[in-house]
């Protein structure tokens, strides 16, 4: 199964996946009472019995996602005190959605965005949040909290938040490399 058909497990009642992983069967057995669409371009899957909010954005980093954070994270912690469970999804579940997952972490587990990133990264380990919902989640983090526990820094690739860092050295040191001695051998 490719890993963007993998439906995570975020929390006990949090789940994150991709439009392509949606199937009734797959939410029935997860328990799942909530779905939180956060696309413009997939309609909401109708399931007897299972809630659909959504969240019409594109993935583009000019996007306002933020005005969303409270409501979505509210929801989320909503279904979850009347036992239920919600899965939030966008087309590839590593953008959008996980940015939604993220605030809620930060909301309601109070953690750190540094943190909450680590979390949902660990579950799923491909999400990447785009730059401007990067920033977004930092000006969050700093109205929650008061501070900031990631920041944007330049890089030779672009701003990029500091969770990145090493990745961007890495990504440059084997571009440079390759433009250099040609191609690495595996």
């Amino acid at each position: 199964m490719s890993i963007f058909m993998q439906i995570a497990q975020v929390t006990d009642h949090l789940f994150l996946c991709s439009a392509s992983a949606l199937s009734e069967k797959r939410i029935k057995e997860r328990g799942i009472t909530c779905i939180i669409n956060i696309t413009m371009e997939v309609p909401n899957l109708r399931i007897k019995g299972v809630e659909a909010l959504q969240i019409n954005v594109d993935d583009v980093p000019h996007t306002n996602l933020a005005v969303y954070f409270d409501r979505c994270a509210d929801k989320i912690k909503s279904v979850q005190s009347k036992g239920g469970k919600t899965l939030v999804h966008c087309i590839a579940g590593v953008s959008r959605s996980a940015t939604i997952c993220i605030a809620y972490m930060m909301k309601h587990y109070k953690m750190s965005l540094r943190d909450a990133f680590s979390h949902v990264k660990a579950k799923r380990p491909f999400i990447r949040p785009n730059v401007g919902f990067w920033k977004q989640l930092i000006e969050y983090e700093k109205k929650l909290k008061g501070k900031n526990s990631v920041k944007m820094v330049s890089s030779p690739i672009g701003w990029i938040p500091d969770v990145y860092s090493d990745e961007a050295k890495s990504m440059v040191w084997e571009t440079t490399y390759n433009s250099t001695f040609g191609k690495k051998k595996r």
